[in-house]
This record gives structure tokens, sequence and C-alpha cells, in this order.
């Protein structure tokens, strides 16, 4: 016998996936997106969906399950994470003194990521709140390759660290999710 939940998936079209094409979306017809800006947007934005997929469905012991130990990520912590550095990459555009952090010390946004529904509840307003404060600050530079902050980082390397993190962190997701219940798909 073995604690390990079977694999499973929603697709009926490419078995390989998380869901069927046509319920997918992330999945737009027509031509791609026009120009650098777009192109980085459209990717931002399709990661960032992918993250809230591979959470749907679960409730808040499944999301605070720390399900590839000896890690300490779980799905809700990762949601807590990404809130953290949204409003870290911010402190990147300025030179003065930096933001706060949301959760505390170093790791807190995994360590605070318990099952209780008020903290999955709050993890995902706070997101969502420094998501939109984020890329608002991001909208005031219409030059991507304009520098900024005491790093002198190019606004161009800084959208593109944003897709980085949440693409890597989306790999991470999809193994916590398949520990979790099973479900699989890319």
């Amino acid at each position: 016998m073995t604690d390990e939940p079977a694999r499973w998936t929603k697709a009926t079209v490419y078995p390989d996936m998380w869901i069927d094409p046509n319920d997918d979306p992330r999945d737009s017809e027509g031509p791609g997106p026009e120009g650098e800006l777009a192109t980085l947007q459209d990717y931002l934005s399709s990661y960032r969906m992918t993250l809230r997929m591979k959470c749907e469905g679960l409730d808040a012991e499944q999301l605070a399950r720390r399900s590839v130990p000896p890690s300490t990520m779980s799905l809700l912590g990762l949601i807590r994470h990404l809130a953290e550095v949204e409003r870290d990459w911010r402190n990147w555009l300025t030179d003065g003194d930096p933001l706060p952090k949301l959760y505390g010390a170093r790791d807190a946004d995994f360590h605070g990521a318990v099952a209780e529904q008020a903290v999955v509840d709050a993890s995902y307003a706070d997101l969502e709140r420094e998501q939109a404060t984020t890329d608002a600050a991001l909208a005031e530079y219409a030059d991507l390759g304009q520098r900024v902050g005491q790093e002198n980082i190019a606004i161009r390397e800084l959208l593109v660290h944003r897709i980085e993190e949440y693409a890597r962190h989306c790999g991470h997701a999809d193994l916590l999710r398949e520990c979790v219940d099973g479900r699989v798909g890319q």
C-alpha cells in the first residue's frame, strides 16, 4: 500500500495536458501579440493563469501541504512567495527605501502558509493586489531599455525576470500538485 495518489488528468483530447484546448483560458486563437511589450505581458499573463490553474479545486489543507519533502514549498507558499516578490520587484524601480516585507523574515511566505481558509483568501488577495500594483508601476515606463533603481536595471530585464520567476514556480507547482492529488499535465 502507498500514500501516493493515482495520477490523473482532466484532459480528454491530449492526456499529457492539464485541460482540453477548448477549455484552456491561456489558449487563444489567431496571431500572437504584436511587439515586445505585448509579447512579454502575454507570457506573464499565461504563467500567472497557469499557477492559478494548478491551485484550483484544492482546499486549504491541500494548498498548504508540503507535498515534496524535505522542501518547505507548498502551493499556498508559492502564492505567498510570488506576492512577496511582486512587491520586491517594485523596490527595484526606486532609489528610495524598500517597501516592507509582506510576511516578515526570510521564508516567512512559505512557513506562514498554513491550512486556514482565511490565510488562503488573504494570500490570493495579496497576490492580486501586488500584481496589479507592480503592473501599474511598470506601465509608467514606455522605454523598455530605461534603467532604473539602485541596481540600474533595465525595465525589459525586470519584465523578463518576472516571467522567469513565474515559469520556474509553475514547474514547482506541477510537482507539488501531482503529489497532493495526483493531477498531472503541462
